[in-house]
């Protein structure tokens, strides 16, 4: 349900963009908001999950989603649905981290098949979500988008009280002071981002500076923080050591190619080839279907390939198929040339994810619930930058559609820049990293 939402509402982005009368740089907060509160959620749910048991904390982040995508769907104002997405991003923050850990517990040995299986599962919703978000709102209105997760919502909160195995909890405290100050700093980041979408706005202005400045300093209050609390919410390990931070670098420009500008590709395809909503959206029902036929291949000859060489070639295809989505198609028309360039990323994202999953994991196998949320709140993060960046730069130019297609070049080329960090950061398979790391 939530690899559904994140493709369901960039299918709808340009419907809700002009019902909601707002400007592509705030509309695009739908979906950067829901980032935002991913990014926060992520690692206070990873870390919650570890303490208070892994099946209490899914049940009540399934009951937040579901609540508060009823709460989307019945809202008029661009500015209240942007803050009702981050309590639901909230809720679907919590998923990963929790649902890993209980996949992490079940399987023990067998921990990394089984965790790059499970993550293939998550692109299935990038293959309905289009086709159910172009439905929805040729036939009804893009409130749908939204409504559709409340049925599902409380049918897979009941299925899960029901059939999810209990963990034992470790206990401990959460450290909320940390996620506000982590929170408050990507915050302001998007704000100042945000500012440099208006005509007229520059990087000396008191509107770009001062979030700017609040963000620095948040951000550095958070890392000053987690070196001197009990239990911070991310171990400083996990912050400081050379292995950790160049696999959130990775992670941090693999969520900017994959999930952020992803979600700007029906929007680009409506824009310059006048695409339907729902034949946009099945762009990336073609990347999704790639993606999982992929993953599941790469998942289960993970053991033989080590992490290493998926990743290599998964950065490889994402970058490749993001410059065909730019390229005036030469032979086809533009939805099959289009399809088939999404379809190339989602091999790339395929071959990468169930790696770079579980090699993130390797670092430190002991802090599951901590690194699944760190990991997801660095993919995230990048996703965030990537479309707040984006967004602003369109917002300002003449032309849309070029800016955008700039854009997807300029992350193809910093995904490959990202090849020689693989080779130092990533172990090579499993149990070949040096505890000092």
């Amino acid at each position: 349900m939530s690899s559904v939402d994140s493709t369901i509402v960039a299918t709808a982005l340009p419907t809700l963009r002009h019902a909601l009368h707002a400007p592509l740089n705030w509309a695009s907060w739908t979906i950067t908001a829901y980032q935002l509160g991913l990014v926060v959620a992520m690692p206070v749910a990873g870390r919650v999950s570890d303490q208070l048991g892994r099946k209490r904390v899914f049940v009540a982040s399934a009951v937040v989603f579901t609540a508060a995508s009823l709460a989307c769907g019945l809202v008029n104002d661009v500015g209240l649905l942007i803050a009702l997405r981050v309590v639901q991003a909230l809720g679907g923050g919590a998923f990963m981290p929790s649902a890993t850990g209980i996949v992490s517990d079940a399987f023990g040995s067998g921990r990394d098949r089984a965790i790059g299986l499970f993550s293939s599962i998550f692109p299935l919703g990038a293959l309905v979500g289009p086709v159910i978000g172009g439905v929805l709102i040729a036939e009804w209105s893009w409130r749908g988008v939204f409504l559709v997760n409340v049925p599902i919502g409380i049918a897979f909160t009941i299925l899960a009280a029901r059939y999810l195995p209990r963990s034992h909890p470790v206990g401990g405290h959460t450290d909320i002071v940390g996620a506000l100050f982590m929170g408050a700093s990507i915050l302001a980041a998007m704000l100042a981002i945000a500012r440099l979408g208006y005509r007229g706005s520059s990087v000396v202005s008191a509107g770009f500076l001062v979030p700017l400045a609040v963000a620095v300093a948040t951000g550095w209050w958070f890392v000053r923080r987690a070196g001197h609390v009990r239990e911070p919410l991310i171990p400083l390990h996990l912050l400081r050591g050379r292995a950790f931070l160049l696999m959130n670098l990775i992670n941090f420009v693999w969520g900017g190619c994959v999930i952020g500008l992803g979600a700007l590709v029906p929007l680009y395809a409506e824009e310059r080839y006048g695409l339907a909503p729902l034949a946009a959206g099945t762009l990336l029902t073609a990347r999704g279907l790639a993606e999982v036929l992929v993953a599941v291949v790469a998942s289960i000859l993970l053991r033989r390939t080590g992490y290493r060489m998926p990743m290599i070639v998964g950065f490889s295809l994402i970058a490749t198929g993001l410059v065909l989505i730019v390229v005036e198609p030469p032979v086809f028309g533009a939805y099959a040339w289009l399809a088939m360039a999404a379809g190339v990323t989602g091999l790339g994202t395929g071959a990468s994810a169930p790696a770079a999953n579980n090699a993130t994991l390797d670092l430190s196998p002991n802090d599951v619930g901590a690194i699944s949320g760190l990991r997801g709140a660095a993919r995230q993060a990048g996703a965030i930058v990537a479309v707040a960046i984006t967004t602003s730069i369109v917002s300002r130019s003449a032309h849309e559609t070029t800016a955008l297609a700039h854009a997807f070049v300029a992350l193809a080329v910093l995904l490959m820049v990202m090849t020689p960090v693989v080779l130092v950061a990533v172990p090579r398979r499993r149990g070949t990293v040096r505890r000092s790391a």
